[in-house]
């Protein structure tokens, strides 16, 4: 390809709607545009690294054993109705009717089409275990669509579906992905950390996320990640886990008694002015689960994690109630409190779930749904009743101790690029699919989900290889593998050799880029780094001696070698893919 019909337009300066790094890359190396909110236009430098992404996925996929398939980007309502998601999904399912006043939607997933495909197409144990994928665009109506191609509302996608008869064969299939999964991001040059996860919409009893672990401040990491350096637990922090280190949980009050509390809405204010520790406090917050109220317990120096909590109520969406519909709630009950002084104490009608860290409190401190006052003192059975719904709510913290070994946990920031689901028969006996067994009785399917975000990985790719001057993807999924610059395109013996270099990695199956253009030197160069090729090799004043520049973009060494020893060094690299 010649760098003047390259359909690529670089910009000096960074967009001013982009928050993090990849976004920022991507619009400025000319691979993507925004085209509406959350929807981008992938040009030919990203859809060539797309395109590499899901080859290396394919040709794994397939070696696994998997079996490629395509299905409808618009599904019917009746699939959704029979699952029972259509009406519970949320309002990032696009929903829309055909002419016929039917109703559809915008798959954001598949999960109803293959149980569908399943349904009709397999009838008989015999042909089973099965694994089948498809890589296709997705469409999600995100509430807040950010970070570019992280958080899109329209994306690509390969997902996987298993089916087995039993759940000793969903085990074997959900370790063969994993163990699939791994090679695929190594080979995009990815290192991922695979973290136990929260099932989300899609649902099952157990899932994974697959990381990309984001190690520095200028990487845009998704979700806190927790892990261990001394065995191999590590987390998502909406399903981390964790000891808690010593504390005082005794407030070590000597009596219950309802005491002014003036201008002390936070822990931190009422912990300075009653003089004790923030872990003797209880802590109530007010939360909106698919439109009803629920009161979440914890102890006052800790945290709520929302998908835990949206999970201990089994509700499909989660927020924060405003100080609106507090006043609602004191006023249904009689009561006229402002948030920071609320408690259960005397609260009728309302869900209530107490964390796990406040079942060992004593003579602790807590609302009383009087403002500017707090009871103090207080004991489980004697002032306020422990709630009936105790479970983990906590969002782990970093130094907290490991379950599994008791060492401290490490935090770090991640971006997700795959995740693995066990969903067991959440869809097969919603839809009745189902197989004649070997004794001859009809039976589920035990039903596996594996995806990948397509366009997610290259974007995680860019956050994670990135420095001040452009892109640095690695060599398997960069766009191009070289770039041959002549340093002045009106010298004969410049132009002459790139072209005879740019010919033979041609001939080689190299993918090379000559930048033939009438610009400045720094220009060229400026672009390259940016767009992120591999290799350059620049034919300029050296050639005098018989020599050209060689520059790794990947680690930045340059050097000054033969034309065919340059030529050597990147057609072993490309081979080495292979």
């Amino acid at each position: 390809m010649k760098m003047s019909k390259l359909f690529v337009q670089t910009l000096r300066e960074f967009p001013s709607d982009a928050e993090v790094m990849s976004h920022k890359l991507l619009v400025r190396a000319g691979y993507i545009r925004r085209l509406a909110s959350g929807v981008y236009n992938y040009l030919p430098l990203m859809w060539r690294t797309l395109k590499k992404i899901e080859n290396i996925t394919r040709e794994e996929m397939d070696a696994a054993g998997a079996q490629e398939l395509l299905m409808p980007f618009v599904q019917p309502e009746e699939l959704w109705q029979e699952s029972g998601r259509w009406d519970v999904y949320g309002k990032e399912l696009m929903r829309l009717k055909d002419r016929q006043g039917r109703g559809m939607c915008l798959g954001p997933t598949h999960e109803e089409v293959i149980t569908y495909i399943a349904r009709e197409g397999i009838k008989s144990y015999k042909q089973l275990p099965v694994n089948l994928y498809q890589i296709q665009s997705k469409f999600r109506d995100e509430v807040r669509p950010r970070f570019g191609l992280l958080r899109g509302r329209e994306f690509i996608m390969k997902d996987a579906y298993s089916f087995d008869i039993d759940e000793a064969g969903l085990d074997k299939e959900y370790e063969n992905m994993a163990k699939t999964y791994t090679r695929i991001f190594e080979r995009c040059g990815l290192e991922t950390k695979m973290v136990q996860s929260d099932s989300g919409a899609i649902g099952g009893s157990v899932s994974h996320e697959f990381m990309v672990v984001c190690d520095n401040e200028n990487n845009a990491g998704e979700n806190d990640v927790f892990y261990c350096e001394k065995c191999d637990y590590s987390a998502n922090s909406n399903h981390a886990v964790s000891i808690l280190p010593k504390a005082p949980t005794d407030g070590g009050f000597t009596k219950a008694q309802v005491v002014d509390t003036p201008n002390c809405k936070s822990i931190e204010e009422l912990a300075e002015f009653l003089k004790v520790e923030p872990s003797v406090i209880v802590k109530t917050l007010v939360y909106v689960a698919d439109k009803k109220y629920v009161m979440a317990l914890i102890r006052g120096d800790k945290n709520v994690e929302e998908i835990k909590l949206q999970n201990a109520v089994g509700a499909n969406e989660i927020r924060i109630a405003s100080s609106a519909e507090i006043k609602e709630i004191m006023l249904n009950n009689n009561k006229t409190a402002e948030a920071g002084y609320i408690s259960p104490i005397g609260i009728e009608d309302i869900t209530i779930v107490a964390d796990n860290s406040v079942c060992e409190l004593k003579n602790f401190v807590i609302g009383c749904n009087e403002t500017e006052k707090h009871l103090i003192g207080a004991n489980w059975g004697n002032e306020i009743s422990l709630p009936e719904k105790i479970t983990d709510i906590r969002l782990v913290q970093e130094g907290e101790i490991c379950t599994q070994c008791h060492s401290p946990l490490k935090v770090t920031r991640g971006i997700e690029v795959g995740n693995i689901f066990k969903l067991g028969t959440k869809y097969s006996k919603a839809m009745n699919a189902v197989y004649m067994a070997e004794d001859g009785q009809e039976k589920p399917f035990i039903m596996g989900c594996y995806g990948i975000g397509i366009s997610r990985t290259a974007a995680a790719a860019v956050e994670r290889h990135h420095d001040e001057f452009g892109i640095k993807l690695p060599l398997a999924i960069a766009p191009y593998h070289a770039i041959v610059i002549p340093v002045n395109c009106k010298d004969e013996l410049q132009m002459k050799t790139a072209e005879e270099i740019y010919n033979k990695l041609l001939n080689a199956g190299v993918e090379v880029v000559l930048d033939e253009r009438d610009e400045r030197p720094g220009v060229k160069f400026k672009d390259a780094d940016l767009i992120g090729f591999p290799y350059r090799i620049t034919a300029g004043k050296t050639l005098a001696e018989g020599l050209v520049e060689f520059k790794n973009r990947s680690n930045g060494e340059v050097m000054t070698i033969k034309p065919q020893d340059a030529i050597d060094k990147i057609i072993s690299a490309v081979n080495a893919l292979k």
